[in-house]
């Protein structure tokens, strides 16, 4: 049976992720999860990292987000194409533009 696990958070989600890309694919390799979801709090930060472990792995990578709005929901976010990375990147600037560093506003 094939698993994916969508909501993942490296250790550059502050103090919400405590592990490295690559400590995350190498278990999710060793457990034969097929792919990732990572999807770091208000930010892509982790996304090189782990695009690098996707490689190593064979694990597929699923590039998402994790996004903690002002009003207290959090959505994850999956960018299908690069039109939509595009548009997720402009959203998070703007967030950390509005509200300051760590406490983006969506």
């Amino acid at each position: 049976m094939r698993y994916a696990e969508l909501q993942v958070t490296t250790h550059f989600s502050f103090l919400r992720g405590a592990s490295s890309a690559e400590e995350l694919f190498a278990t999710a390799a060793a457990l034969g999860i097929d792919a990732l979801g990572v999807v770091d709090r208000n930010s892509l930060a982790g996304i090189v990292r782990a695009r690098e472990a996707a490689k190593i792995t064979s694990v597929r990578l699923i590039v998402g987000c994790r996004l903690d709005l002002s009003d207290g929901m959090s959505i994850l976010v999956y960018p299908t194409d690069p039109p939509a990375y595009s548009r997720l990147t402009r959203l998070l600037s703007l967030g950390k533009s509005r509200g300051g560093k760590g406490m983006p506003l969506a």
